[in-house]
């Protein structure tokens, strides 16, 4: 093994770097959460009905 340091170069301004760079802004992620929970809601919602016309109220 090799005590020495090395100096490293970093080129900064490499154009590999851009590929992970993400374009999606952040707000896309909040819509579609928010359209997964509405759903969700929506269909709680209709279980919730669906129980409710099941129950037997005549007990």
């Amino acid at each position: 093994m090799s005590t020495e340091k090395e100096d490293l170069d970093v080129d900064d301004e490499s154009p590999a770097s851009d590929e992970f760079v993400n374009d999606t802004p952040v707000e896309a992620a909040k819509t579609n959460l928010s359209k997964r929970r509405t759903i969700d809601n929506l269909l709680e919602e209709r279980r919730l009905q669906k129980r409710l016309a099941d129950y037997d109220f005549d007990l």
